[in-house]
């Protein structure tokens, strides 16, 4: 029986963990800790169906609510910050990192130090903190397992290979809900609009993300920490139908493509039984029904994240904290209506600019709290450049 945890379950990827956990036969797992945001009714009937040890909420002033909910389970419950740092401690064979966003960060650096697999979605560990994460890792012999779907397919691409033949990685994008819009009538795009996306079930903030290629932004990042590859080696192409999740190509000329359906399960299933297969519950690709898979150049003027991903590799050192940062500023001024949908690219590309001294150059990060500093400071700045933007408009 493995031992299992996991960070961010009432978000989408943990969501589909708890699936692929319930499918299982009786006895495979025994689940640990379970942490959620502000869903705690459903954090507590998840605790409450897998016999979690313990169950914490993000917020503190959810504690008496989700107390009340587990009462007499047997289930341990908690709140904070510290409190999911210190669900992180507790003995597990495999960690799911599905918080969204820096707050990711702390819970999976605590399970990599006591030398666990951890499943990494949390693509902000790696474009925050990639060096240190990986140095942790290595220290404690622990394993990462990257469960984004580009990533886990390039993964899996590169299995038996050597490193040395690659000669680029191709990032295939859907290019989100507004990709066939107007150039011109973006800057009008509302959230509901960004919201549609034509092929991914996703959680609210990776779908605008999406919309504006901040995901794909942060995954060439994300791909240059994990794999070690020059930035000039990684690509991104829009691909609207969304089966082919990711490419490789070596310097023979060969390119391995990984396919599948848009289905989460799928990475995730594989990181959950890495190093072997298991079969998974996801609709299998009926080639002929296909028929014709399409590609596209993005275009840049329309995804401005993508250059600014370049810039942030450009720059190295704490750039990749401050980009996050205000990446998340910038959608949450979005999502409450204070700024446009284009003005989410202006408020982190102004916000690299205004803390360029403070990135520390091509230095990397030397401690993690080196990147929690510059996660404050840039999410300060963006907030006051967010809000002039809302009052000029």
């Amino acid at each position: 029986m493995r031992s299992i945890s996991i960070f961010g379950a009432t978000g989408s990827v943990g969501e589909q963990t708890v699936d692929l956990i319930r499918r299982a036969p009786p006895g495979s797992y025994r689940v640990v800790a379970l942490t959620g945001g502000q869903n705690l009714a459903r954090l507590a009937e998840m605790a409450r169906e897998l016999r979690a040890e313990v169950a914490v909420c993000a917020a503190p002033s959810g504690l008496a609510e989700l107390r009340d909910r587990l009462a007499g389970t047997g289930v341990a419950v908690a709140a904070g910050a510290d409190a999911i740092a210190e669900a992180a401690d507790r003995p597990a064979d495999w960690v799911m990192s599905a918080i969204v966003g820096a707050a990711g960060l702390v819970p999976g650096f605590r399970a990599l130090r006591h030398g666990r697999t951890l499943a990494l979605a949390n693509k902000e560990s790696l474009v925050t903190a990639g060096p240190l994460l990986l140095a942790e890792a290595a220290r404690h012999s622990a394993t990462i397992l990257p469960v984004d779907s580009e990533h886990s397919a390039i993964f899996q691409a590169l299995a038996g290979e050597d490193l040395a033949a690659v000669d680029r990685i191709i990032l295939t994008a859907s290019g989100g809900a507004l990709r066939d819009w107007p150039l011109e009538a973006l800057a009008k795009a509302t959230v509901k609009e960004a919201l549609a996306h034509p092929n991914w079930a996703m959680g609210q903030r990776i779908t605008i993300d999406s919309a504006s290629m901040f995901n794909k932004a942060l995954e060439v990042i994300e791909t240059r920490e994990f794999f070690g590859v020059a930035p000039d080696q990684i690509e991104v192409i829009i691909h609207p139908e969304s089966l082919i999740h990711s490419m490789v190509g070596f310097r023979d000329g060969a390119i391995i493509a990984h396919l599948g359906s848009p289905d989460m399960r799928h990475p995730i299933g594989y990181a959950l039984h890495w190093p072997k297969r298991a079969t998974l519950p996801v609709a299998r690709l009926d080639l002929a029904q296909v028929s014709t898979l399409t590609f596209r150049a993005p275009d840049m003027a329309r995804y401005p994240a993508l250059r600014l991903a370049r810039d942030v590799m450009a720059r190295r050192g704490l750039a990749g904290a401050a980009f996050n940062a205000a990446k998340e500023i910038a959608l949450d001024h979005f999502l409450a209506g204070g700024i446009g949908f284009m003005d989410m690219a202006g408020v982190v590309e102004d916000t690299l600019t205004a803390l360029d001294a403070q990135m520390g150059g091509s230095n990397l990060p030397e401690a993690l709290e080196d990147v929690l500093g510059m996660d404050h400071l840039a999410r300060k700045r963006a907030g006051e450049i967010a809000r002039q933007m809302a009052g000029s408009r």
